[in-house]
């Protein structure tokens, strides 16, 4: 089941779902649980992820059959997330999946009849792999698709956030090629009150099933690692992610605190030259 509360919140926004620890107990105490019980059944976690060591090795090496090939011992289980309040699938409001355009490679800018706005900030260009777990990670999903969104670099959510709700930037879907992947152009995220830097994504069958909102295979997220952020956020426009990120860490985000190992990309590059990322999922 899909839970929708994922204590997203900005300076100027409470949302009814940010209850504190009391509430996110239960939460992770069922999510602990599944990752016990991941070595029982196949069939009880969906998504699975390469660590962090597993997708740098096979990004090094570009001529693997995919990014996540990797036994299945190294094939360790990813939690299923929450996609938020501002997911844009038509779960919570406006369903931008089912709009001509939102299948493109670069999501920095918006299309189609909203305000055809562009993101600012740090160039980052980010690759996922789907790869299929019953092989151990070591066979690509071709034809699969992924749907991804995330903040600007104000924090706020394009078709949601106060200002940006007429955009539609920083929100896309591509099917996965011959080696399980897609890449996206975009900007790094700002980090908001209340939650580690992110990207969103859910991962689909296919791209008519995306395109049509329907049989979603999985929703996690992607975290950002804290020395990067950093650097991002010394430059011009991140000044009130600096505040924000001060106050949080891995270990404290309502998302990432119980085992963030599987869902940390690896990043390179620089501000000037702007940011790759990579991490490998499976389903």
């Amino acid at each position: 089941m899909r839970r929708h509360h994922d204590n997203e919140v900005h300076e100027d926004e409470i949302h009814e779902h940010d209850r504190g620890l009391s509430y996110d107990l239960p939460v992770l105490a069922r999510r602990r649980m599944i990752r016990l019980m991941a070595g029982v059944g196949a069939g009880l976690v969906p998504l699975v992820g390469c660590t962090a060591d597993d997708t740098s090795s096979a990004a090094a090496s570009p001529s693997a059959p995919s990014a996540g090939a990797a036994s299945s011992a190294e094939c360790a289980t990813v939690p299923e997330e929450t996609a938020g309040p501002y997911p844009g699938d038509g779960s919570n409001g406006v369903n931008v999946l089912k709009e001509s355009g939102v299948v493109r490679a670069d999501i920095t800018r918006s299309f189609g009849d909203s305000a055809g706005g562009t993101a600012e900030g740090v160039p980052l260009t980010f690759t996922l792999t789907v790869v299929d777990a019953a092989s151990g990670c070591g066979t690509p999903k071709r034809g699969a698709a992924v749907y991804v969104w995330h903040c600007d670099r104000e924090g706020g959510y394009s078709l949601y956030t106060e200002g940006v709700a007429d955009e539609n930037y920083l929100r896309g879907v591509q099917e996965t090629d011959d080696r399980g992947r897609v890449t996206f152009t975009s900007v790094f995220p700002g980090c908001y009150t209340g939650r580690w830097p992110h990207i969103h994504f859910e991962v689909y069958g296919s791209l008519a099933d995306a395109t049509t909102a329907t049989a979603i295979t999985s929703t996690s997220q992607l975290a950002l690692p804290k020395d990067v952020c950093d650097a991002v956020y010394a430059t011009e426009g991140y000044e009130s992610s600096v505040d924000n990120l001060g106050r949080l860490s891995l270990e404290s985000d309502s998302v990432f605190r119980d085992g963030h190992d599987q869902q940390l990309a690896v990043v390179k590059g620089s501000v000037v030259e702007g940011y790759t990322a990579t991490l490998t999922i499976a389903v």
